[in-house]
């Protein structure tokens, strides 16, 4: 399969769910939760109202994982490939209305992400990737490759969540580099920013769920990166048992540490 021949309709329904999200995001809305630290908004819901009829025609026999769907209980069997949708990613950067979020639409086939885009509705900026060829489109509509840089040996940037902080696990890796700058990001822009090669290396300390991360993850596979389980350094792969990931590291696959 053709895996970059789905990414101009990901784009489009990506851009849809952007519009939705937008709508919410100029009024006066009401955040509920769905456990003890995770905020669910009306924009959430209808951003993922958007995609899930768009991917069933798209490819109807291809499962999809979604995380509204998930919370709700309804979780489909996955085999080799499905979809692994985040609506509303960053829903605490929406709730903050700091404009850090992201619509994330990812491709999984054989554990690996093979396709994604990532839409970034404030900015109006999009990132999508598939095989050895991703991109970056945006607000004038300009569209320009997107390619991890080489890790320079002193001065790399390190992006660090806004809203997930590990101080002390952090602070023992910058400790492996020379002279790094620390930087800050919500969402999924974090990846991105690595693989438009404006970043180098994002560490996350913490779970997330593997939609937090497809999307992301395909853009920066396709833009010469990598994303490694932060441990053992072994790829972080996909289908996982509850689609939850342990500690990690997205970073170009060319790397010098000091």
């Amino acid at each position: 399969m053709d895996f970059s021949a789905l990414l101009p309709a990901l784009e489009d329904v990506a851009r849809q769910a952007g519009a939705a999200i937008l709508e919410v995001y100029a009024q006066d809305f009401t955040v509920e939760m769905k456990g003890d630290n995770d905020p669910v908004t009306a924009a959430d819901r209808l951003a993922e109202a958007v995609i899930l009829p768009v991917l069933r025609g798209l490819t109807p026999d291809i499962p999809i994982v979604a995380e509204e769907e998930a919370a709700a209980g309804r979780i489909p069997a996955v085999a080799d490939r499905f979809w692994l949708v985040d609506p509303l990613d960053g829903t605490k950067e929406f709730v903050k209305k700091n404009g850090e979020f992201t619509v994330n639409i990812g491709l999984i086939a054989a554990g690996r992400p093979v396709a994604g885009v990532v839409y970034a509705p404030v900015p109006n900026r999009l990132w999508a990737g598939a095989a050895d060829s991703a991109w970056v489109v945006d607000a004038e509509g300009r569209r320009s490759p997107a390619r991890c840089r080489p890790v320079p040996a002193t001065g790399a940037v390190v992006l660090d969540s806004r809203s997930h902080r590990a101080p002390d696990r952090l602070t023992a890796f910058l400790e492996t580099l020379s002279e790094p700058r620390i930087e800050n990001a919500g969402s999924s822009l974090k990846f991105c920013r690595v693989a438009e090669g404006s970043a180098d290396f994002y560490p996350r300390f913490g779970p997330t769920s593997e939609w937090d991360t497809a999307a992301a993850h395909a853009v920066l596979a396709a833009a010469g990166g990598e994303v490694v389980n932060f441990d053992d350094r072994s790829p972080l792969s996909y289908g996982k048992a509850g689609f939850r990931n342990g500690d990690f590291l997205a970073r170009a696959r060319q790397v010098r540490l000091s």
